[in-house]
């Protein structure tokens, strides 16, 4: 894969370890500062459910790094494919479910990456 397609899934993989890290660990304390539009006190009985959330997240980055490891070109672009896929169709998900900023934050990065591999 080519330098500018190693960045994109980068950058894709990072911020799933952040979202990892934020629905994990800082959903209580950070959570109600971002969504200032749900009730301060939804955010302690949710954070199990934020936990799982991130654990997922944490799954799709850890397939994005592993794409760095894998020397046969083909399985490359494919494993890189399936998990990029797999954040589009979340952040689509999210965004007609939850926000359309979804779809910016994590969608678009993740079809950008699919354009990239599928044009090398």
């Amino acid at each position: 894969m080519n330098i500018l397609t190693n960045i994109i899934i980068a950058i894709v993989a990072l911020l799933h370890l952040y979202f990892l890290y934020f629905e994990m660990f800082a959903w209580e304390t950070k959570g109600p500062k971002i969504f200032k539009q749900f009730p301060k006190d939804l955010f302690t009985p949710t954070k199990a459910l934020a936990a799982n959330q991130g654990l997922y997240n944490g799954f799709l980055s850890a397939g994005l790094i592993w794409t760095f490891f894998i020397t046969n070109p083909t399985w490359q672009s494919n494993i890189a494919l399936f998990f990029l896929g797999c954040v589009a169709v979340a952040g689509i998900y999210g965004a007609i479910t939850a926000s359309k900023k979804i779809f910016f934050v994590q969608a678009l990065p993740a079809l950008i990456g699919i354009l990239l591999v599928l044009i090398k």
